[in-house]
């Protein structure tokens, strides 16, 4: 009996520390994936289109408390990305995929659509603002063709 008992306790422990050692390997993988791809730069892209609007509905802010404000959020690390983004990573991409991405993302095209992701990020936020905005306008005019 106290063999058996053993022989679980080893199998866990040795389990998690795979695990451990693979959820690294995972959270490695998936940082240089961001590196490669243009993924930091469209974030700190989005910040940027985050604090133009910030800066339209709060207009009275003085522009060096906008500064240190986009500073500071502009602060978060890659690392930290990481770990944010590694549990929703794996629940559909294994380790192989992030692999093959990165294989994708050295080559050519994926190196012009990493430089380019920043830019079509910026431009696409502002289509989509204006989508919205469209959308918001016919909303509002079904609802009085309504009678609301």
């Amino acid at each position: 009996m106290a063999k058996r008992i053993f022989t679980i306790s080893l199998l866990i422990i040795l389990s998690l520390t795979v695990f451990g050692q693979s959820d690294k390997e995972y959270s490695k993988t998936l940082k240089q994936m961001f590196e490669v791809s243009g993924t930091v730069e469209s974030y700190q892209t989005a910040i940027k289109q985050m604090f133009t609007i910030f800066k339209q509905q709060y207009s009275d802010v003085e522009s060096d408390v906008w500064n240190d404000l986009e500073k500071e959020f502009s602060k978060t690390s890659l690392n930290e990305l990481t770990e944010m983004f590694a549990p929703v990573y794996s629940k559909y991409m294994t380790l192989e995929d992030l692999q093959e991405l990165i294989k994708f993302y050295e080559t050519p095209v994926g190196k012009k659509f990493a430089n380019s992701a920043p830019q079509i990020m910026q431009e696409s936020m502002q289509i989509g603002k204006q989508w919205g905005v469209k959308i918001g306008q016919d909303f509002e005019k079904k609802m009085k063709e309504k009678g609301y």
